[in-house]
């Protein structure tokens, strides 16, 4: 059977090894993608799962949802206020996961909004780029201790897997606007779209830099495919019709869409291309346009590390 084959066969509940002693850690964890892909791992016996939201009683009853279909398991499932849209949220679900465990093997970074109306986020970032690019750098950032201290472990095999999108292509001409990543950039040619695609743009080039200067950790981006989840069911009508029309596959339910990140997650290490991007089912996708721009990246990173900087300590990210 070929590579390509064997890939495409990935099956969770089958292909995903076991998961004793890791501690596993997913952004917006409640429903769509987050929960699936938690109750995923959730069979397959891991230390500990962590699970961000920023509705505490929706995340309670997903856990117990979740706990209901795994009752011979029981894993250990911890809620972190989160709302990736205000970094000081970050900062606090960040210090109660480090109050909570000394490990990090598995860090999803899932959660994340579409094509919304224009905005800012609490702290005064564009509103896509804010909650999909900011948040979770911030989160990366402040376990990065952590991840690294677990890479250093016997067998340490840490995966940090960023949902990117194949959307990452209707980034502005530039890329990323810079001076006016503190508006709402409503001037924006399609604004909605382009600054969609510019936050997804961010979550490939930021995990590429991240994978650059920290080859100890395994940081891939993925795109999981069209998914009927609220991320797209709470669009208009009309750009519900537009995500259909522009896919290049199906239509994939929230089950089949947790498999590239899952394959990505759990896949022997061998596997992965470390900094690389994929579209499902684990196919490497040479990224064109910006995508594939290490100086755009390295301005990202640096420009990310200097807004940041408030909410960080440079001391303890080693």
């Amino acid at each position: 059977m070929s590579y390509k084959s064997k890939v495409a066969s990935f099956l969770p509940e089958r292909d995903i090894p076991d998961l004793s002693g890791k501690v596993i850690l997913v952004t917006g964890g409640n429903g769509g993608l987050g929960k699936e892909l938690i109750l995923s791992v959730a069979k397959k016996n891991p230390k500990q799962i962590f699970m961000t939201g920023r509705n505490e009683s929706a995340c309670l009853r997903a856990i117990e949802n979740i706990k209901c279909q795994v009752p011979n398991i029981l894993p250990n499932i911890t809620f972190l206020q989160c709302d990736l849209a205000s970094l000081s949220t970050v900062q606090s679900a960040a210090e109660h996961f480090r109050r909570e465990a000394v490990r990090l093997d598995l860090l999803i970074c899932c959660a994340g909004i579409m094509i919304v109306p224009p905005g800012l986020t609490k702290d005064g970032y564009e509103i896509q780029f804010g909650t999909n690019h900011l948040g979770h750098a911030l989160l990366t950032k402040l376990l990065l201790p952590v991840l690294l201290k677990t890479a250093k472990e016997p067998n340490g095999d840490v995966r940090i897997v960023v949902f990117s999108s194949q959307g990452w292509n209707l980034h502005p001409r530039k890329g990323i606007v810079f001076d006016k990543l503190r508006t709402t950039q409503a001037d924006l040619w399609i604004a909605r779209y382009q600054l969609y695609g510019q936050s997804k743009l961010a979550n490939t080039l930021y995990t590429a830099e991240l994978a650059r200067r920290y080859p100890q950790l395994t940081c891939v981006s993925i795109h999981p495919g069209v998914v009927m989840t609220n991320l797209v069911t709470s669009t208009t009508d009309i750009d519900q019709k537009i995500v259909k029309l522009t896919s290049s596959s199906k239509i994939l339910t929230p089950e089949e869409g947790t498999r590239n990140a899952l394959w990505a997650a759990t896949t022997k290490k061998e596997a992965i291309n470390n900094g690389a991007y994929y579209e499902p089912l684990g196919d490497l996708v040479k990224l064109g346009r910006k995508g594939n721009d290490t100086d755009l990246a390295r301005k990202l990173w640096e420009w990310t590390d200097k807004e940041l900087e408030t909410y960080t300590n440079d001391d303890d990210w080693s």
